[in-house]
């Protein structure tokens, strides 16, 4: 049979793009489609505007600690509509890349939604037309959960809204304890909003170490941010004055502006998976194998549409092993194993490997090497800030399977050290790495003795 392309892509976000312009490249038939904008979460209404926002609200700290160095810093003001105006203007930037990128190799372009037919066809819902492909990626991520059964959730807004709010509230609760939440609370307190989240769990970033969900706690509450913990919404409505949150242990919180950050859910409902056949897991993400092949011999799924490591970087990552594996005949497996991240708080995270409780469930025998201190920054600014950085060991190999950093630049410490953990360096290795001083990173190799040991899973003391 003779396909209309070789290989379609139903999403543009970077998973997608890249894997549409890869093949593309190799001289092959590449259609794509998207039904909002090219660049996808990251590029268009996640990390890079979002990252965009943090900048913008760590100014006042700047203004502030500018003072211990001898500068005077006059009255200050902020204008929201021309920081939403200037991010808009560089994601449309990038989305012209996206674009330019496609039409380089000669990549077909569609704005629209498509969903499946069967297994090689595709229908381009704006156009009421079907295409054929020989193979077919999806990738078309996923979308906040909004909690649609909670009374009131159409008075809430999501991360998506957010990034396009017409003015700054002078009040916002948050509901969740995840990167969104975290990230967007120290935004908007940094900007002066009265700012609150309220997480159902015992501590905030689950997944995360331990040591970093407790100290960034402690560093957002100095900040002024309100961390409510143990608590859930039970019901939002409207009032004249705004909106109440009502939660299930009875208190009522006053806002402008309340937000959901409850997660995502991947975007397959109205896909067509079943005409295809695609097989879905019970959260609604597609089931793949190591190569990220569906059930379906001739479709893949790279991203966050399936449920493996919901990352940028991760999707780029399958995209070019699905490229290798599937036009190359180069067959490749993802590596998802030790994959380095940052957390966009304030202040920030940065992490790679096994947090501390992980490894004593699965290594058990490990030394805990741990500094805290206080940024050299903050011995003039007088900020009561801290740093924390920390080094899990497995004693009986020497090798370091986790490092967690909290303080500023973690996110640029994070990726460097995943590059020895990824080669498998010892702790030796780091001690006979000399320092860069002065800095905070030389702490990473300058923690000669463990705070802390394990044996056989049992704290020493």
């Amino acid at each position: 049979m003779t396909y209309d392309y070789d290989l379609f892509v139903i999403g543009g976000g970077s998973g997608g793009v890249r894997a549409g312009r890869m093949v593309a490249g190799l001289g092959n038939r590449v259609g794509i489609a998207e039904e909002f904008r090219y660049g996808g979460t990251c590029v268009i209404r996640g990390c890079v505007p979002k990252k965009l926002l943090v900048y913008a609200s760590s100014f006042a700290e700047n203004f502030e600690d500018a003072t211990g160095f001898g500068w005077k810093v006059g009255d200050t003001s902020f204008d929201w509509a021309k920081l939403i105006a200037n991010k808009d203007l560089e994601i449309s930037r990038l989305e012209g890349l996206y674009r330019k990128g496609l039409e380089n190799v000669n990549a077909d372009i569609f704005d629209t939604r498509a969903v499946l037919e069967s297994p090689h066809e595709v229908r381009l819902l704006a156009e009421d037309r079907v295409v054929t492909a020989e193979k077919i990626l999806i990738a078309v991520g996923g979308t906040p959960h909004r909690q649609t059964e909670l009374p009131g959730h159409e008075y809430c807004i999501t991360s998506d809204e957010a990034f396009d709010l017409k003015q700054l509230p002078e009040r916002i609760v948050i509901a969740g304890g995840g990167y969104v939440a975290v990230e967007f609370a120290g935004v908007f307190a940094g900007l002066g909003v009265d700012t609150t989240i309220v997480y159902r769990g015992p501590e905030i970033l689950r997944h995360f170490d331990m040591d970093m969900r407790q100290h960034l706690h402690q560093e957002m509450q100095k900040k002024g941010v309100r961390v409510i913990c143990d608590e859930t919404f039970s019901k939002v409505e409207k009032t004249d004055d705004g909106l109440a949150v009502s939660l299930a242990g009875g208190e009522v919180l006053a806002a402008d502006q309340v937000m959901l950050a409850l997660g995502r859910v991947p975007l397959t409902r109205q896909l067509g998976m079943t005409k295809a056949g695609v097989e879905l897991d019970w959260s609604g993400h597609i089931v793949v194998d190591e190569y990220s092949r569906t059930n379906v011999e001739n479709i893949w799924a790279v991203g966050d549409v399936s449920n493996r490591v919901p990352l940028t970087p991760v999707a780029i990552h399958e995209a070019m092993c699905f490229m290798e594996t599937e036009f190359n005949d180069n067959p490749t497996m993802p590596d998802h194993d030790i994959i380095a991240t940052a957390v966009f708080s304030q202040p920030e995270i940065g992490t790679v490997g096994m947090t501390e409780d992980e490894a004593v469930e699965m290594v058990g025998n490990l030394n805990i090497f741990k500094a805290v201190f206080r940024p050299m920054k903050h011995t003039l600014s007088g900020r009561d800030e801290k740093t924390v950085m920390k080094l899990i060991v497995d004693s009986d190999s020497d090798k370091v399977i986790g490092a967690h950093v909290l303080g500023p630049d973690a996110g640029e410490m994070a990726q460097l050290m995943a590059i020895p953990m990824k080669m498998g360096a010892t702790k030796a290795d780091f001690d006979r790495t000399m320092a860069v001083h002065p800095t905070a990173a030389e702490e990473l190799v300058t923690m000669y003795q463990p705070s802390y040991s394990y044996a056989d899973g049992v704290r020493q003391d």
